[in-house]
């Protein structure tokens, strides 16, 4: 098992303690740090500023919002960092929601799926620099020929060579089809809340995807970056206590009450109910009790909470499960320390 710290996107002011946490993964043998956006901090300049601190770890990102940027613009900004770092750069993607995409970036949320396809497309032209970019669209047609188009585009190839002429992507999906299409087009998956206890219905899922014509991996060379909240503590109440009002925020308070993706995520889990619950308290402004009224097992399903001896028990689980990479975000060097011990 490999360990990614996940910095994630910054709150109301930027973090005070990533440069420290950082450094000691890089000491203490993480593969990864991961860097994420929702709409405030973006993933890349941070991934940038941080990065530059390190020799060995891969530098990713969990993940980048396709609507902030054209596949070209995203595709700029890879090359660019994958020269910076050596060439250990992860590009992780995801397509957000009807909220974020329309509401922040002004950008139409249909068909997320062909999108997702489309802009993978034009990223790997645009790093294999064989010839220059097109695409036929209908989604991101280049050059461009709709509403106010002059006729004086032209394909073009990146000036810079790229240091890889394949970088990696993620993908952050969640639904049953996009997974799918995770292991059809994607080099790994970054699922936001796994559970080992659906690791059989994961792997339909993405067998359906390995199993199509053109399809770049197996399972055997696939990797899957799954986010785990891990608290070592002799707490463990706490430690719920602590984690159920983020679970209440994605479970109750994202996207809408009618299209939230993290919430049918718990609702393939189980816990329709409890999903149903925490969103009418939640979007009556009643978030603390939101948060109260989720059960301790709805956190053990996708976090892992105890001693040293517990936790590195359901890390083994967890790999059991196929998953390659654990991202995990600790809140000090000494909890880094401790976490890099129990996987080596």
């Amino acid at each position: 098992m490999k360990l990614g710290l996940q910095l994630g996107y910054w709150g109301a002011q930027p973090p005070h303690n990533h440069a420290e946490l950082v450094d000691a993964a890089e000491t203490f043998g993480f593969d990864a740090i991961f860097t994420a956006e929702a709409w405030g901090s973006d993933a890349y300049v941070p991934l940038a500023w941080w990065g530059s601190r390190t020799e060995r770890l891969r530098l990713g990102t969990s993940v980048l919002q396709m609507s902030a940027r054209t596949p070209t613009a995203c595709a700029m900004a890879a090359l660019t960092m994958d020269h910076l770092s050596g060439g250990r750069h992860i590009v992780g993607l995801g397509v957000s929601g009807p909220q974020v995409v329309e509401g922040w970036y002004g950008q139409p949320f249909a068909k997320p799926l062909a999108r997702t396809r489309e802009y993978i497309d034009v990223m790997r032209q645009v790093w294999a620099r064989r010839e220059p970019v097109t695409s036929d669209g209908p989604h991101y047609r280049l050059p461009y020929a709709g509403e106010g188009a002059t006729g004086l585009g032209k394909p073009l190839k990146p000036i810079v060579h790229p240091l890889r002429a394949d970088i990696p992507v993620f993908l952050g999906a969640e639904g049953p089809k996009n997974i799918a299409l995770t292991a059809e087009i994607a080099d790994g998956w970054l699922p936001l809340f796994y559970t080992p206890r659906m690791a059989d219905t994961y792997n339909e899922w993405l067998d359906e995807g390995f199993a199509r014509p053109g399809a770049r991996h197996t399972r055997e060379t696939f990797e899957i970056c799954a986010t785990a909240q891990i608290v070592l503590t002799d707490d463990p109440a706490a430690a719920y206590a602590a984690i159920k009002p983020f679970l209440a925020l994605y479970m109750g308070g994202m996207g809408s009450e009618d299209t939230n993706f993290h919430a049918e995520v718990y609702r393939r889990m189980g816990y329709s109910e409890v999903v149903d619950e925490v969103t009418e308290l939640f979007r009556t402004g009643r978030k603390d009790e939101a948060a109260q009224i989720i059960p301790d097992a709805v956190v053990d399903d996708s976090a892992i909470v105890g001693d040293e001896a517990h936790v590195r028990e359901q890390i083994k689980v967890w790999e059991a499960a196929g998953v390659t990479t654990m991202l995990v975000s600790p809140g000090s060097v000494d909890e880094v320390e401790r976490l890099a011990k129990l996987v080596q």
